[in-house]
């Protein structure tokens, strides 16, 4: 019998944790009733998206641990996508597309949602994660870089009705086809993998995309701080800080700079989170926000 290859050194399976929710989701959605069974399931694909791209939120099993539902801007998204028509949902910087399965299990219409990331390969081990394939899933997913001019075309945010027709989701090659049509996107885990002024051109080009209809939200949650600035974060390079906003910083970058000032509601707040991979004393925040038009 062929000896099995070890782990990445990085990885840890001891800080592998599923709560009550998580693990009868995951059961849910794979069809593997065994807590172990599960466990080496999820471990075999942590490993082998580890190795396309190294992430902090892999290697920790974050995309395990439903962050889009936990959001308290969460009810409010669920209702948009009863209660409007073609109320199209973006996952953008979706990984395996955890959070988008997670709201179609929820309720939210599947043929509205459409996913978004850099690696392909993420959505492809998310079928695999899920024990899914497009026939059963068919929620289209869109290759590209937001920050591409040929995946999504710098535009001004819309306030009113855009011209363009809403796109057959399924026949989309980029973002630049929904610039004003999308209701409701969601980015989690995205925004602080960015500097400053690439975070501000990224919440540009994400309300672009967001429909001019009260109600149209984006929302979301990553790495923040009482006060905005630089800090060092575990995983990334040496020497290599991470930009993080404050919820001060966050609600004044979206009303008035994004957006004219006064068409949108901006609510940011920090929560101190535990992280197991974390030594014992270090204080981490996350900053949970959702933009609403008005």
């Amino acid at each position: 019998m062929a000896e099995s290859t070890p782990p990445p050194p990085d990885l840890d399976p001891s800080i592998y944790s599923l709560d009550e929710h998580e693990s009868a989701f995951f059961k849910s959605q794979t069809g593997i009733p065994d807590d172990e069974e599960l466990k080496k399931h999820i471990l075999k694909v942590q490993e082998k998206a580890y190795k396309v791209y190294p992430y902090p939120c892999i290697r920790r099993f974050a995309f395990a641990s439903l962050k889009i539902s936990r959001l308290p801007a969460y009810e409010r998204f669920l209702q948009l996508g009863k209660e409007r028509n073609c109320a199209i949902f973006l996952d953008i910087g979706c990984c395996f597309g955890n959070d988008a399965r997670k709201a179609i299990d929820d309720g939210y219409p599947l043929r509205n949602v459409i996913a978004s990331d850099l690696r392909p390969e993420f959505w492809e081990l998310g079928h695999e994660l899920f024990r899914s394939t497009p026939e059963p899933f068919p929620v289209p997913f869109i290759p590209g870089d937001v920050f591409d001019p040929a995946f999504l075309q710098p535009a001004p945010v819309v306030y009113s009705p855009p011209s363009t027709p809403v796109p057959d989701l399924s026949s989309l090659t980029s973002l630049t086809p929904l610039i004003g049509h999308i209701s409701a996107i969601h980015a989690s885990a995205f925004f602080h993998l960015f500097n400053e002024q690439k975070q501000f051109e990224l919440a540009q080009k994400t309300a672009s995309l967001l429909s001019p209809e009260p109600g149209s939200m984006i929302f979301g949650s990553h790495v923040g701080l009482p006060h905005k600035g630089l800090r060092t974060r575990r995983g990334r390079p040496a020497g290599a800080p991470l930009f993080t906003h404050s919820p001060e910083s966050w609600r004044e970058l979206w009303d008035g700079h994004v957006f004219d000032e006064g068409k949108v509601r901006v609510k940011a707040e920090l929560k101190q989170v535990e992280r197991p991979d974390l030594p014992p004393g270090d204080v981490h925040y996350l900053l949970v926000w959702s933009v609403t038009r008005l």
